[in-house]
């Protein structure tokens, strides 16, 4: 029996193993779905906004308990491993909120008074909706497809990343605890291969998928000729511009959690900076001065603040970008040396800070998804939309300013799914979360996102008489 195993970044231990689902499993997994769902969809939007409720307040409860797992399966900072659950609450109550609103997302849509008739658009639930999660953000990247998707009447298949494979039984116990019927919501511990053919020849009628752009293809791919509704998610190369008129103290300290936070496993965190010339000495000092703060450590240590990235390989990946940006001319401002556990081969990796870049560098046009972000001088807006842009990603972008005009100006010529004006790597549920160019298509949250969980069905009357 084939077996998922998750290695433990903490110290190379195997975590958690599970077998794979069978081709039986899978089948009744889908047939479950499939005749659930049937039913699910006819359970009024407050039943199931309560469901959903309940099940948040049960994850709640077990926060504790969900964050050390976090801990060790991704190797998040135990101190903050458990604001993840917080963020899980934030995004489900607010969609829950969203889906009862009177004349909201999932209501009829009423059109004007014709005699003699009855006419409107009502929004029908697709069938199933298999989501594919990763492993950088376990429970908010589910739950963005996850609670929406139940929400609109839909049945969810959900196969987490083998890192995480715990995020998927914990959900699905919750909302099953919560009281939802069972086979709407399950969980399926699958290879890459299994996962695919579900989309091939599944009963599904949605995938939703967070990930690489390789993988985002490959859904592409295995969708072909389905006529599926299709959600990708595909990560960025996300910018920060800093105008002369920044509050500079409170933009480095933005800007560096925003690049640092989670060591810089985030597809929404800033990977590049463009500082507006006046400031910039002034910028590359304080930033440097605030990421040699950083405690690199086991990040079951309460006093951690940088934890090691998923796997050594992708530490020596973001390594390997920064070796050659020093050796085509780029500027190392942090010497590693001060970082004790930081060395080729290992998945604990210092934080890194460089200048005298440019786009030609992979750190600054390939995504690094590691502690390292490049920064560079520019002496206008112009120059900074210019190179914002400059990038085949576009999921989020900053802008710190006092002033909003000037940045409302700005972000209208940004190639980008989400402008941020003096914050950063953040997902507001109200807003739609969507990407550009290769950070994907779609849409999640917000009352957007749920034009996507539905198709609209046309209901035109001619009344007797």
């Amino acid at each position: 029996m084939q077996k998922l195993q998750c290695i433990s970044p903490i110290d190379n231990s195997v975590y958690v193993e599970r077998p794979l689902a069978t081709e039986y499993e899978v089948q009744d997994a889908l047939n479950s779905a499939e005749g659930a769902q049937s039913n699910w969809k006819q359970v009024p939007v407050c039943e199931r906004a309560a469901l959903v409720r309940a099940a948040v307040k049960i994850l709640q409860e077990k926060k504790a308990q969900l964050a050390e797992e976090i801990c060790w399966q991704m190797g998040r900072p135990i101190q903050f491993a458990g604001g993840e659950i917080d963020g899980l609450a934030e995004r489900a109550l607010t969609m829950a909120d969203l889906a009862e609103t009177t004349d909201g997302p999932l209501s009829d849509i009423q059109l004007p008074e014709k005699p003699g008739f009855t006419r409107f658009i009502r929004r029908e639930p697709l069938g199933t909706s298999f989501v594919i999660a990763p492993w950088n953000y376990p429970y908010l990247t589910s739950i963005n497809a996850v609670v929406p998707a139940l929400l609109a009447g839909n049945s969810v298949l959900l196969k987490h990343s083998a890192q995480t494979p715990l995020c998927a039984e914990r959900l699905v116990e919750a909302f099953a605890e919560a009281g939802l019927p069972k086979g709407v919501f399950q969980y399926l511990h699958l290879d890459h291969r299994d996962a695919e053919q579900i989309i091939i020849n599944g009963g599904v009628q949605h995938v939703a998928f967070t990930g690489s752009v390789a993988g985002g293809a490959a859904v592409e791919s295995a969708a072909a000729g389905r006529f599926l509704s299709v959600g990708l998610e595909l990560g960025g190369k996300d910018p920060a511009y800093l105008r002369a008129d920044t509050d500079l103290e409170y933009a480095v300290a933005s800007v560096v959690d925003g690049a640092f936070f989670n060591s810089g496993q985030s597809c929404c965190g800033i990977e590049r900076v463009y500082v507006h010339e006046s400031l910039f000495d002034s910028f590359v000092q304080r930033a440097a001065a605030l990421i040699r703060k950083y405690q690199l450590g086991r990040p079951d240590d309460p006093t951690t603040t940088l934890g090691p990235l998923v796997r050594a390989s992708a530490a020596d990946f973001v390594r390997d970008q920064i070796d050659e940006a020093v050796q085509q001319g780029a500027i190392a401002h942090i010497d590693d040396g001060d970082f004790a556990l930081d060395r080729r081969g290992s998945a604990y990796m210092a934080p890194q800070l460089l200048t005298n870049v440019h786009h030609s560098m992979r750190v600054m046009n390939e995504e690094s998804f590691g502690p390292v972000l490049g920064v560079m001088p520019v002496k206008d807006d112009d120059e900074a939309i210019a190179l914002m842009n400059d990038s085949e990603y576009g999921l989020t972008a900053a802008i710190y300013s006092t002033d909003r005009s000037a940045a409302l100006a700005i972000g209208n010529q940004l190639q980008t799914g989400t402008v941020f004006l003096n914050r950063c790597d953040y997902l507001d549920p109200a807003l739609a979360w969507t990407g550009v160019k290769k950070s994907g298509r779609g849409c999640t949250l917000s009352g957007v996102g749920f034009e996507h969980l539905t198709r609209p069905k046309s209901f035109h009357f001619k009344l007797p008489g």
